[in-house]
């Protein structure tokens, strides 16, 4: 296997969690090598059928409980979402370069890096998550954020404003003072892993937005207005603040769009 879009159908389509993070490994090795092909073969398949592991459980978010980060239960807990959030990312890398075609070779590289990296954070938080006595897929899991990726299927400039700009900006709002919270209670390791997870997202963020200002150019349309119209038709009301301006600036959002997102 040396094409991108047999990567990633492989990594959307099998179930095996260690499978698919060893593939994710090798189609970034390849790349690297300059090994890796990039020309489509087949249409993708709908997104419906793309495949998840028995386990976690996925409930709706209603459903999850709710535990407090003071108790073992609570830190495990909060490492399993966490994990949760990272898997599922890998599985938001692969679809949007499989689902979207014709796009810039960049753009097909940009969110391979982004699969590689999130698979690494997976793979950090899956070994943390084991020293605390659980494993991933113990816990049951929310359903949420594929579902947005299901809503977004078949519209490329949608996908971008709700994954990366919308669902992934939020963590770069919160994970500071989760950092803060865990260097509070000794857990350096996991503050290394926020760390890293806060730095690598702030590259991903800026993809979806240098792509999403892209497809607004080609599209002739105006980005800000774009973002608002997407973000209330997909995401249903405007996200909850507050928000990290300074670095939400940084990675590619107009004053423009914060005014709006932080407007009543």
């Amino acid at each position: 296997m040396n094409n991108i879009f047999d990567f990633a159908e492989a990594c959307l389509h099998r179930t095996d969690i260690d499978e698919k993070l060893q593939l994710t490994t090798q189609a970034w090795q390849l790349y690297q090598q300059g090994e890796l092909q990039f020309n489509a073969i087949s249409e993708p398949h709908d997104i419906n059928q793309v495949c998840f592991p028995e386990k976690p459980e996925l409930l709706a978010p209603k459903f999850m409980a709710r535990r407090k980060l003071g108790s073992p239960e609570g830190v495990q807990a909060f490492y399993h979402a966490l994990a949760h959030i990272e898997f599922i990312a890998i599985y938001l890398a692969w679809d949007i370069l499989y689902r979207f075609r014709g796009m810039p070779l960049k753009f097909y590289q940009d969110w391979l890096q982004v699969a590689h990296e999130e698979s690494l954070h997976f793979t950090l938080i899956r070994e943390h998550l084991r020293k605390h006595d659980i494993d991933y897929g113990d816990l049951p899991a929310h359903q949420g954020l594929w579902e947005h990726a299901q809503d977004t299927a078949s519209d490329i400039l949608a996908r971008l404003a709700i994954i990366p700009r919308c669902m992934e900006a939020r963590g770069l709002d919160v994970t500071p003072a989760m950092i803060e919270k865990f260097r509070s209670i000794n857990d350096q390791q996991g503050v290394n892993i926020l760390e890293r997870i806060y730095h690598d997202e702030q590259q991903h963020v800026q993809f979806g937005s240098d792509w999403f200002h892209y497809q607004c150019q080609k599209q002739q349309l105006n980005s800000d207005q774009t973002f608002q119209e997407l973000i209330l038709k997909y995401y249903k009301s405007k996200p909850k603040g507050p928000f990290n301006k300074q670095v939400r600036l940084k990675v590619g959002f107009s004053e423009t769009e914060l005014a709006w997102l932080e407007s009543q």
